[in-house]
């Protein structure tokens, strides 16, 4: 790397204080459009600790004079759509841009996504009544695009694997099974062109669950867990589209209130959510033993960090029972947005001691994860 080519990164770096030192002229015009954009937001850093925002600006965006959605327009177009994502993600949640809140146009042109989404669940309680179905269209929009990536795991673990040793007249790419089928039309290979030729594709059947099965998904909505939940939601939906399962959606904190009339709705869902502070997940545990009518075709799914904050006695006494009448019963620790985990490891031991079956597991392995106990 030039020394030109370091000294313009560590001057977009530093901001516009680095310019006497570095030297306006290792800017290119391009990159003083950068530098206004970043500095119209991390500038701000200078104000909380009350250093004065004066002095040349190369591009001239001075807060004043730039409205939060020219401002968001410049930056889409500026950056890469990584890097637009995670500006727009801090200038909401880490500096509370309120121009970005209080207009239903500008939400409505922000970049969907769950960073956003997540944001505006966690503000929608300050905003203006002009706003909300603005939030809704963009929640509608994070669903559908998570639901799109999670869906078709769900299908296939629910309403059964592929079964490579029977065949199936049901023709689709989602049962094509390209062994079989080279095997079964070696005899059509070209050596000449070097190419097969398919006479007969082969499909495979699928094993299907003779009854249906109950899935109770117990999911804490404490104000730690938003991401689990954003994921619980989609994840009753997407159930609750399949005929092959009964879907219960129970969320709670020190409250416990039971969703699952909505379950088949993640946006209603996710919008009723009130995240809240406190956790007893004892207590919603003993509510899900309410709903259990057939255990050996039960699963019940607890999605939780496991920090009780009441007595556990009641937790560990209510996984005991479940696991004895023969209830599936599951405990999905919480991860965090960086897919890490993150939960009381030592009540997750004492429930797993009781019979619960503990793990820390994407929303994509979880649906494997039921294939093998609804299997």
């Amino acid at each position: 790397m030039s020394a030109n080519e370091a000294a313009r990164r560590w001057r977009l770096v530093l901001g516009r204080y680095a310019g006497d030192t570095l030297g306006a002229q290792v800017l290119s015009a391009h990159d003083r459009e950068l530098d206004g954009s970043l500095d119209y937001l991390y500038g701000r850093e200078y104000e909380g600790k009350r250093m004065a925002r004066g002095g040349a600006r190369g591009a001239g965006l001075e807060p004043s004079q730039v409205q939060a959605l020219d401002w968001l327009e410049r930056t889409r177009k500026l950056f890469p759509r990584e890097v637009f994502e995670r500006v727009q993600a801090h200038a909401l949640d880490r500096y509370q841009i309120r121009e970005l809140l209080d207009d239903p146009a500008t939400l409505l042109s922000l970049e969907p996504n769950q960073a956003l989404a997540k944001t505006l669940l966690q503000m929608r309680g300050r905003m203006n009544a002009a706003t909300l179905e603005a939030v809704r269209n963009v929640i509608r929009r994070v669903v559908e695009d998570i639901t799109r990536h999670l869906r078709q795991d769900f299908v296939n673990a629910v309403q059964g694997r592929r079964n490579r040793f029977r065949q199936s007249a049901l023709r689709s790419a989602q049962n094509f099974d390209w062994r079989a089928t080279i095997h079964a039309n070696l005899r059509h290979y070209d050596p000449h062109t070097r190419r097969l030729l398919i006479e007969r594709p082969r499909f495979n059947a699928r094993v299907r669950p003779r009854l249906p099965w109950d899935v109770i998904l117990c999911v804490d909505q404490s104000g730690s867990m938003l991401d689990s939940v954003m994921y619980s939601a989609v994840i009753a939906g997407i159930l609750s589209s399949l005929p092959a399962v009964r879907v219960r959606l129970v969320l709670f904190d020190t409250n416990v209130v039971d969703l699952s009339h909505l379950a088949h709705d993640p946006v209603q869902v996710l919008l009723t959510v009130q995240l809240g502070g406190g956790t007893d997940i004892g207590r919603a545990l003993q509510y899900c033993e309410l709903l259990v009518h057939n255990p050996q075709r039960t699963v019940v799914a607890l999605v939780s960090d496991f920090i009780e904050g009441a007595a556990p006695g009641p937790l560990l006494a209510s996984a005991r029972r479940l696991a004895e009448a023969r209830v599936r019963l599951l405990g999905l620790a919480a991860l965090d947005q960086h897919a890490e985990p993150v939960y009381d490891r030592t009540m997750a031991q004492r429930l797993a001691d009781r019979g619960m079956r503990v793990a820390a597991l994407t929303p994509t392995h979880f649906a494997q994860w039921l294939a093998e106990v609804m299997a």
